[in-house]
């Protein structure tokens, strides 16, 4: 390295204000061997020629197209290195990244939708796959209700992943559940008796579709069941005496799980207060 005069060139911290490049990434390329100052003054200090600015600025070129730094000193120092090809493939990567942000992008707007909506359908979609007694507004009130729990943002994230197939995949299967609960009352299948429990079990199983839920939330959705209007006129159009009836299997599952259903409570996790009003699909 030639000596200089004080006189002569750029200090590392003059380069490092002229070029935006800091001080510790200056050190950095000296210490690889990627730019390196060609002058230091008689005390020591680093000086940078006109040419090291050349190289600097292709240097920062290259680092803001996204190549790494040994890519970089190939392109600058190893003459057999077709320049082109290399920045086409670059180009290539930076493409696929652009896609990957694309569908990023794409992906975080139906998940602030799913949280704002519930669902992403529309009005005539929730119709024909929820059938004539939905009643799109309940999406509308269960936010209001249970926007902050920990459950509506569970039913939300599920819900920014699906389709009209998922959800009528879902919706085929609550009323499969619906159709066997009623047969099973039918049948007098009792509560504590396998057949119920495996029925509970299967209930959890489908309810899993909206958010997990424990027993204990079993227990009081149970009850819910039975004591709300809107969810007992449900069950018992599909049987007269459903809604007790199942509440009563529910409950017996929870005591066989040691789980006392006089004492279930609903606050299973952080900010869970009550049953998502939305599970009427």
């Amino acid at each position: 390295m030639a000596d200089a005069s004080d006189a002569e060139g750029l200090t590392v911290g003059q380069v490092s204000t002229r070029l935006g490049v800091t001080v510790r990434a200056l050190h950095h390329w000296d210490e690889i061997g990627l730019a390196r100052p060609s002058l230091r003054t008689a005390a020591g200090y680093r000086l940078y020629t006109a040419g090291d600015l050349e190289r600097l600025h292709r240097i920062g070129v290259y680092r803001e197209l996204g190549l790494g730094l040994d890519r970089i000193g190939a392109l600058l120092d190893d003459s057999t290195t077709d320049v082109s090809g290399a920045l086409r493939a670059q180009r290539a990567q930076v493409v696929e990244r652009i896609d990957h942000l694309q569908r990023l992008g794409a992906g975080l707007d139906r998940m602030i939708e799913a949280h704002e909506r519930g669902l992403l359908l529309t009005v005539e979609q929730q119709a024909a796959i929820f059938g004539p007694e939905w009643n799109p507004d309940w999406l509308a009130q269960a936010r209001r209700h249970y926007g902050h729990t920990t459950q509506w943002t569970q039913y939300a994230e599920r819900a920014a992943a699906r389709g009209p197939e998922e959800w009528q995949a879902i919706t085929d299967a609550v009323a499969g559940l619906d159709r066997a609960l009623g047969e099973a009352m039918d049948a007098g299948v009792t509560p504590g008796s396998p057949e119920a429990h495996q029925l509970v079990e299967r209930h959890r199983e489908v309810f899993a579709a909206y958010f997990p839920l424990t027993r204990q939330m079993q227990v009081c959705l149970g009850r819910k069941y039975e004591a709300d209007p809107e969810f007992a006129a449900h069950y018992d159009g599909i049987r007269p005496g459903l809604a007790s009836w199942f509440r009563r299997i529910v409950d017996a599952s929870a005591r066989a799980h040691g789980i006392d259903p006089d004492t279930a409570t609903w606050q299973e996790t952080p900010g869970a207060d009550g049953p998502d009003t939305a599970t009427r699909q």
